[in-house]
């Protein structure tokens, strides 16, 4: 199971690449229950600061393995199986588990990136792509809807009527409109660089300080503005108790660098 998703630290960054090259990286039920499993490896050390996410080969995800599934109908039935109101079920697990995680998530894109593939980029906090980088919400090809979580960052990213469209269709759009139609971060020929280069820069900020920042932003945004306002205090209060804010103070008044401990908290 392991070899279906790599994953490699380097530097306090994991590198999670998806390893079915020959499968353009498509998801069977061993990779998807690896990407879970590393998942939680990374949730576990507190000290790995950023997580970028890419495919081996020619493709980041080309979204589910249709002829491996087939071969298991009950394990795929039971994918969709939930085990208590209101939790995730395995396939969408898949990509939520990227959304969960306390630090910052950028997914680097080439090649396809369909159905369960871009709904994962989707989970991620950026995406960086090629401009030659296809994508599709393909699900509608074989008469179903987008369940592996995608309609929540859908929401947040573009506008309903765009949304709508495209999960109608099932159409391939490229790099460059997925650029303007708001679901990427950012479009260039060598989109690991530019990955890099946003996580170098998150590096020299407090990790608790980041990690905050994404639990409010995921815990506001749709939220009512009495709601929000009141996560703001909450999750401010718990940054001013840790230690990396007092570093960070001290260090900014004596002009030097921070030099950070390990991220204290989950928010």
């Amino acid at each position: 199971m392991s070899d279906r998703v790599l994953l490699d630290i380097r530097d306090d960054v994991a590198y999670v690449t998806f390893n079915r090259p020959d499968k353009y990286n498509g998801l069977d039920r061993e990779m998807m229950l690896a990407m879970v499993d590393t998942a939680k490896k990374i949730k576990k050390d507190r000290s790995i600061r950023a997580v970028i996410l890419q495919g081996e080969g020619k493709a980041f995800c080309a979204g589910l393995d249709f002829a491996s599934w087939s071969k298991t109908p009950a394990k795929l039935a039971a994918a969709f199986l939930k085990p208590r109101p209101g939790t995730t079920n395995l396939v969408q697990e898949v990509a939520w588990c990227w959304r969960k995680l306390s630090i910052p998530v950028i997914a680097v894109t080439r090649g396809h990136c369909f159905g369960g593939g871009i709904q994962i980029a989707l989970a991620a906090d950026f995406r960086f792509t090629t401009p030659d980088c296809e994508f599709s919400i393909m699900e509608i090809k074989w008469g179903m809807i987008p369940d592996m979580t995608g309609t929540i960052p859908l929401r947040e990213l573009t506008s309903m009527d765009v949304a709508k469209e495209l999960t109608m269709t099932g159409r391939i759009f490229k790099g460059n409109e997925a650029m303007a139609l708001g679901l990427v971060t950012g479009v260039s020929d060598d989109p690991l660089k530019d990955a890099e280069e946003l996580v170098a820069a998150i590096k020299t900020r407090s990790p608790d300080g980041v990690s905050a920042a994404k639990a409010l932003f995921h815990k506001t945004w749709s939220a009512s503005e009495s709601s929000a306002l009141g996560t703001e205090s909450i999750i401010q209060a718990k940054v001013l108790a840790g230690k990396n804010q007092r570093i960070v103070t001290k260090a900014n008044f004596a002009k030097k660098l921070p030099k950070f401990i390990t991220r204290q908290f989950d928010y």
